[in-house]
């Protein structure tokens, strides 16, 4: 029961307490030995003055400084978004210096980026830049699907992507669908303003210093640029958007008008749709014609052999291997698929019905399909490029 309530006691009458208890094998003990109290000498109470301001004095600076860090740290993790361990140890390892220990954290987010640059990183997103004419598409990547939810990773995408925008395909600026890859653009400088990244820096050291940031291996990966002629319209749709101009499956197509648009509105209502009839049905190719003869082939072996299966003759195996081609074509060449919003309707006849409104023939002169991740596990095993569902 001593101990309890000596532990209610504050802690300044407690050091005291034990400060007289040791002066008291100096002779300056306030007690007889039959119990009765003295009173205090001068000495004693000027040692409890003293013990008393010192305890007060060493707390406060504690405290304080102790908040002083604390500050400190949440300012350095806000800056750098590193971990806390690693915010506090830069800290103190430059003695409390939070500029010094903001380069020291950057200096070792960059090694730690360089040594994560070889793991796989399949997720990310999908931005979109676009202009009269233009439209741009990169795929920024990481590891995590935490990380692509970032707000700062998402900054990150759509400013590559603007910057993607300004790309020349070509000195003529020809029509068409052009593709690139990131050392097209690592170089280029980028200015970002973002209250965590901000400044002038080239496009591949601002993905180094938001791989250091997120702790992951982040890449520009890939990028698509495609334009049409003055006659013509390109339209974007993006899936699974978690703002304007991003997501994780892309479709994109040019609609080309034979004579100068009359009706903009009516056009870009089609294409808008169209877009996202190519991410819903992944059409392959635009028209029979694309479909190359090696694919053709093999797909015809294929169901040739499906047919013999079934014992029936050699007639029979020839009509079931024609029409199930043709089922073929309406699964994977655009023209002939049925809109995915009304199978009633051939995407051949929604341009017609759209021709005849525009009173001018409307043609798709390209398109293009991609999704995040996609062929990344097949590239690690072999060194052909992925696929990617365009019109040539």
């Amino acid at each position: 029961m001593a101990f309890f309530k000596n532990a209610k006691q504050p802690l300044g009458i407690l050091l005291y307490n034990t400060r007289l208890g040791t002066c008291s094998r100096h002779g300056y003990s306030t007690w007889v030995s039959k119990g009765a109290s003295v009173p205090q000498s001068t000495d004693t109470q000027a040692s409890k003055t003293a013990v008393l301001y010192w305890v007060s004095r060493r707390f406060n600076s504690q405290a304080a400084s102790s908040a002083e860090q604390m500050s400190l740290i949440k300012q350095l993790r806000e800056r750098t978004c590193a971990p806390i361990k690693d915010v506090k140890a830069s800290l103190v390892a430059c003695n409390w210096d939070i500029e010094a220990a903001q380069k020291e954290l950057r200096k070792k987010g960059k090694v730690l980026a360089m040594k994560k640059s070889s793991r796989t990183a399949t997720e990310g997103l999908l931005a979109l830049a676009q202009n009269e004419g233009r439209a741009a598409v990169i795929e920024l990547n990481c590891e995590t699907d935490f990380v692509a939810r970032n707000e700062i990773f998402e900054y990150l995408a759509l400013a590559l992507a603007k910057k993607a925008l300004m790309v020349e395909n070509s000195p003529q600026q020809v029509p068409g669908v052009f593709s690139f890859g990131p050392e097209c653009l690592e170089d280029l400088k980028l200015n970002l303003d973002h209250p965590k990244i901000s400044g002038e820096t080239t496009i591949q050291n601002a993905v180094t210093e938001v791989a250091a940031m997120m702790g992951e291996n982040i890449k520009l990966r890939r990028g698509f640029l495609m334009s049409t002629s003055s006659h013509g319209v390109v339209s974007a749709y993006l899936h699974r958007c978690p703002q304007p101009g991003l997501g994780r499956i892309a479709g994109i197509l040019s609609l080309e008008v034979e004579n100068e648009i009359s009706q903009l509105d009516a056009i870009k209502k089609v294409g808008s749709e169209l877009a996202m009839h190519i991410v819903a049905a992944k059409p392959l190719f635009l028209t029979k014609e694309f479909v190359t003869s090696d694919v053709l082939n093999n797909e015809r072996e294929v169901l040739k052999s499906q047919a013999e299966s079934t014992g029936k003759s050699q007639m029979a195996i020839e009509k079931m291997v024609e029409g199930r081609l043709r089922k073929y074509f309406e699964e994977v060449v655009f023209m002939e698929q049925k809109y995915f919003l009304n199978d009633s309707l051939s995407i051949k006849t929604i341009l017609d019905n759209l021709s005849k409104e525009v009173g001018s023939p409307v043609k798709i002169g390209n398109f293009f399909r991609m999704e995040v991740g996609e062929g990344i596990q097949r590239l690690e095993s072999s060194s052909t490029d992925e696929p990617v569902a365009q019109a040539v």
